[in-house]
């Protein structure tokens, strides 16, 4: 099946912010250029954009496939709606990608005219990029930065998380089948791009800077109270906060004016329950666990065997919960690959507290982040 011009000029606009960008039909796919060097490919009305370490790094959970047989892998786009970072990744892919060699022509002014208008080419792309690459060193990515409370490792470790600012949404029942889970999640997410884009409005916060936009969290609970995450019970009984958080710019204020904006242009959107949430959590431990969402009991005894080693206890209440980040995409993302943090709030455990030491204060109790 060929890919339809429709699609093909939807991409290419999804795109532009990288760059001046060009498509060429080639047999049943497109190519697609920025800044006339070939960054990927469209086939059968799906976006491959070409392997770089800056593809990986920026999108890891896209699959690498071949778009047609015989081709070498490229990573299949699935979700082209973030137009920032589609348009990051390609300015990112074209940054990487090797600079082509002409090829041998007869006649030699031919060659040195084509050399020429290369180095041209290449000179004018590479300066757009400089420029492009000093505005992205300024944006702000909370995971990057704050590493440690969104990249733990495989083996538990402790985190003093600070106070931060969260868009949240309160509901209950299965995530998997509740309407209300679905529509919590378009709302944080429509709220969060609004205000990301104030930047491009006449009402920008104050103390804006920009950044991209954190992922989807959750904190969990049962309508019998507390839940530790280390036995999937009946999932309508769940109860959720689901979170995006916020740079410390936004505040009540901010919030009401881009519920105002979503309604004026996304009226189908409820965020009339989203509230702005000032959460610190404290000592914490925390895993990453990789893997299905329903194989996480494992991942927290593994988590609650390492707190109570060092002398701690889980304290999970009415305002300390079972804490878990999503940072793979269920909707494209292999089941066997997701990765989510899995937080548990701590303290110290009583029994500790008698024997006045911990096991590991010796050496030192690895924490991992201290806000």
């Amino acid at each position: 099946m060929a890919s339809s011009l429709e699609f093909v000029r939807y991409a290419a606009e999804q795109m532009c912010a990288a760059g001046e960008i060009t498509y060429k039909k080639m047999f049943g796919e497109y190519g697609i250029y920025c800044n006339g060097k070939i960054v990927g490919l469209i086939c059968e009305n799906q976006l491959f954009i070409k392997i770089t370490e800056a593809g990986r790094r920026l999108c890891p959970d896209y699959e690498e496939v071949p778009p047609y047989q015989g081709s070498k892998p490229y990573l299949l786009v699935e979700d082209i709606d973030d137009r920032e970072l589609l348009a990051e990744l390609t300015a990112e892919t074209f940054r990487e990608l090797p600079v082509s060699k002409p090829g041998k022509k007869k006649g030699e002014k031919s060659r040195e005219k084509t050399d020429k208008a290369s180095r041209t080419e290449e000179k004018q792309s590479a300066q757009k990029q400089e420029k492009k690459g000093k505005a992205d060193m300024e944006k702000v990515d909370f995971k990057k930065r704050d590493k440690a409370l969104y990249q733990p490792g495989r083996n538990p470790e402790f985190a003093d998380v600070p106070e931060m600012v969260f868009l949240a949404v309160d509901g209950n029942g299965d995530p998997n089948t509740s309407a209300d889970y679905k529509n919590a999640v378009g709302a944080l997410y429509a709220l969060s791009y609004t205000i990301k884009m104030s930047k491009k409005s006449d009402s920008c916060p104050p103390g804006y800077f920009d950044y991209v936009v954190p992922p989807l969290e959750g904190l969990w609970h049962t309508e019998e109270g507390g839940f530790d995450g280390k036995m999937i019970t009946d999932k309508s009984k769940f109860c959720w906060t689901s979170l995006i958080r916020q740079p410390d710019f936004v505040t009540e204020e901010v919030l009401e004016w881009a519920k105002e904006v979503c309604l004026a242009k996304k009226p189908e959107t409820d965020t009339s329950n989203v509230r702005l949430l000032r959460y610190k959590e404290g000592m914490c431990a925390q895993v990453m666990h990789i893997g299905p969402y329903d194989d996480e009991p494992e991942t927290i005894e593994k988590l609650e065997r390492f707190i109570e080693a060092n002398g701690y206890e889980t304290e999970i209440n009415e305002t300390r919960r079972h804490h878990e980040i999503y940072l793979g995409d269920p909707r494209k993302t292999a089941p066997d690959k997701l990765k989510t943090v899995l937080r548990h709030p701590v303290r110290k455990s009583s029994r500790a507290a008698q024997t006045g030491r911990l096991k590991g204060e010796k050496n030192g109790i690895n924490i991992g982040y201290k806000g």
